[in-house]
């Protein structure tokens, strides 16, 4: 069976696009500014671009303002690159326009409730699915109701996270929502690499945990077994 390309699904889209000459309203949902980077160096070149920081799972507060913050920086950086006409040691073109920043609900208290009882799942598995739903659900009611023409995720970047779930449930949501998710697999075309690269270059904070608890205790958890596996 093969597998879907979402990677050369997006590009046909863009392709079309292009031909019509048009930049559509894009809605793009993003969990942290490392995650964020290579999809706007990429997409603002084709799409009007509200970054949508939705993330209730990040039941840290200091945590959440802390990326909140990061992705202000680099956007804000990313514009002024747009003002200047300056894209030097970037992936971007003089097409590329100014994105918008759009802040969505903070409750974790929502998340918490929602995934009641999987606490011990391990990531990946049934919490993560539930957590998706909950972020891309949100993400295409806000493009439903402030009239975006489609949305998407950068979640689709992490190597440790499944474009086919992903891309399963934004389509879901967008069908209950009657509105359109653009289908991404941003780790591709070394998405993933080059979102390290400008994490490097702007000094991006890059957390090693997905963002709710349970998923930093986990990685706390293997860090130790690792130290003890080395001593």
């Amino acid at each position: 069976m093969n597998k879907e390309n979402y990677a050369k699904k997006l590009e046909e889209y863009i392709n079309k696009y292009q031909k019509d000459g048009i930049y559509p309203k894009l809605l793009l949902h993003a969990c942290c500014a490392p995650c964020s980077s290579y999809c706007l160096e990429y997409l603002r070149q084709y799409f009007d671009i509200t970054l949508f920081y939705y993330n209730p799972n990040i039941t840290s507060k200091t945590e959440y303002d802390h990326r909140v913050e990061e992705e202000k920086r680099l956007i804000a950086e990313y514009n002024r690159q747009v003002r200047e006409k300056n894209f030097e040691g970037m992936n971007s073109d003089e097409n590329a326009r100014e994105i918008h920043f759009l802040e969505g609900k903070y409750e974790p208290e929502k998340y918490l409730e929602k995934v009641k009882g999987m606490e011990d799942i391990p990531e990946g598995g049934e919490r993560c699915m539930v957590c998706f739903k909950m972020r891309l659900e949100e993400s295409a009611r806000v493009t439903k109701e402030m009239g975006f023409d489609a949305f998407t995720t950068t979640l689709t970047i992490s190597p440790m996270k499944s474009a086919d779930a992903l891309n399963e449930i934004g389509n879901k949501a967008a069908e209950e929502y009657s509105t359109f998710f653009l289908p991404s697999d941003f780790k591709k075309k070394n998405g993933y690499k080059r979102s390290i690269e400008l994490s490097h270059k702007f000094d991006l904070y890059r957390q090693d945990f997905c963002g709710c608890a349970f998923s930093k205790a986990q990685r706390q958890r293997e860090k130790a077994l690792k130290e003890r596996d080395n001593l």
